[in-house]
């Protein structure tokens, strides 16, 4: 299988920009700040309610969608 010279270098590409992205991780200032007032127990919070809310809205959304499956059939 030969793969495209083109999806070569888009895949290097890719990976040399996520390797400048890379941080030795020993200092990172606004979570250590968070973790130390205690809002980063907010934030999580809000993350897990939202995807709590988008979960159910997607379990409902495909109730309806089968049921009018069912009634056009």
């Amino acid at each position: 299988m030969r793969i495209p010279q083109s999806l070569l270098t888009l895949i290097s590409v890719l990976l040399l920009t996520a390797s400048y992205g890379q941080d030795d991780g020993s200092k990172v200032d606004m979570a250590d700040a968070m973790r130390s007032n205690g809002r980063i127990y907010v934030v999580v919070t809000v993350v897990i309610v939202i995807l709590i809310g988008l979960l159910i809205y997607l379990v409902r959304l495909d109730r309806k969608m089968t049921k009018m499956e069912k009634e056009r059939s």
